[in-house]
């Protein structure tokens, strides 16, 4: 799954990697080392821009909320929990197939965090004591330090309680496409730790190449089919993993430190 990133880059950096012909300077985020659900994020998108005399798509750079609201959601209290879809079910479920359709995005990232549980505290666990498992974080990301590109979904609501020039009237969130975690060897994995993804958890964040990003973001292609090839998995060998400090595990914090990589796992939390 993806529940925790990290997003440093700056948006000129990010306008110049995926050729952004519009984004606005007072969208701007600060860098963020612990994005969690339903914190504004940025996508890139293509997409016609409003009132433009030419209706083509423009590629842009966009801030939107992280969980997925529905456009037949009656509520936005949802949206927490929709903040990944599967890859194998993307194009049936009723909260993504629309967007699946026509409104897919990328969203960029430095790379993401999941938590494995120490093998201690997992032996503890299937006894049945009563000890919380305490789980050790990872951080996940391309190893030559290029930008992990997550397939995504966006979508717009409408909230009927506001008047239409309201500014909050419309909301645009996103959700991030999982798909298996790899079983390959990590290009680079930690000498006392996992050694594949699926050693991490069975999900990860769906990594789409540069040569599908163009065919993945245009909303002129529509047939279910075709898309479904582009959710075929990146090659393997491009990840690498390490250790970091549980403090990511709480999401008041953030800062580079974050991203520190650990020389080994926290003690009792060894893989």
């Amino acid at each position: 799954m993806c529940g925790r990133y990290a997003s440093s880059r700056r948006p000129e950096d990010l306008a110049g990697i995926f050729e952004v012909e519009k984004w606005e300077p007072e969208e701007t985020l600060e860098p963020d080392y612990n994005v969690a659900p339903t914190k504004e994020v940025y996508v890139v998108l293509d997409r016609p821009l409003k009132d433009a005399a030419e209706p083509r798509p423009v590629r842009q750079l966009r801030k939107l909320k992280w969980g997925l609201v529905p456009s037949w959601a009656k509520t936005p209290e949802g949206g927490a929990r929709m903040i990944n879809a599967r890859a194998e079910t993307v194009h049936e479920k009723p909260a993504y197939r629309r967007a699946f359709a026509a409104r897919r995005c990328i969203i960029p990232a430095d790379g993401y965090y999941e938590w494995v549980t120490g093998e201690q505290e997992r032996d503890l666990e299937v006894e049945g004591r009563k000890k919380r498992p305490r789980k050790q974080p990872y951080f996940v990301l391309p190893a030559d330090g290029s930008v992990f590109a997550m397939a995504g979904l966006y979508e717009f609501w409408r909230d009927r309680t506001l008047p239409d020039d309201h500014p909050q009237a419309w909301w645009v969130t996103c959700s991030v496409i999982t798909t298996e975690a790899e079983r390959t060897p990590l290009a680079v994995a930690p000498a006392d730790g996992p050694h594949s993804l699926v050693d991490i958890h069975p999900r990860m964040p769906l990594m789409l190449t540069p040569d599908r990003w163009d065919a993945w973001l245009d909303p002129g292609r529509t047939d279910p089919d075709g898309l479904r090839e582009l959710l075929a998995p990146p090659p393997p060998g491009l990840m690498r993993a390490y250790p970091v400090s549980t403090a990511v595990s709480n999401v008041r914090n953030n800062g580079p430190e974050l991203l520190k990589e650990l020389e080994a796992p926290e003690e009792g939390t060894l893989f």
